[in-house]
C-alpha cells in the first residue's frame, strides 16, 4: 500500500480512537472532512459534522496544513494524529 499510511487516529470529544489507512495524495482538508463525515455515521451523530475540525500531530502538537496532502505534510505510518 505505496499510496496509503496507517495512522492512530485520536478523537478526544467522543473518547474514542482508530487505526486507519488514509490515502497519501489527498488533501487534508479533504481527509477531515471524510474523516468527519465516516464518525459522525458510526457514532449515529454524536460527533456532529463540523467545518471547523483540524488534524494534530499528537506527539508535536503541530496543526497540519489544510491545504497540503497527507504526504506534503509528512504524515507518515504510525503517525499518531488527533482531530479536534
Amino acid at each position: 500500500m505505496k499510496n496509503k499510511v496507517c495512522v492512530d487516529l485520536i478523537v478526544p470529544v467522543i473518547e474514542e480512537r482508530y487505526n486507519l489507512f488514509i490515502p497519501v495524495n489527498k488533501k487534508t482538508i479533504e481527509i477531515i472532512f471524510l474523516l468527519n463525515k465516516a464518525i459522525s455515521e458510526m457514532t449515529d451523530g454524536s460527533f456532529p459534522i463540523n467545518n471547523e475540525l483540524s488534524l494534530i500531530n499528537a506527539t508535536t502538537g503541530a496543526v497540519y496544513d489544510v491545504n497540503l496532502t497527507f504526504k506534503e505534510n509528512n504524515i507518515l505510518n504510525g503517525s499518531k494524529l488527533i482531530l479536534l
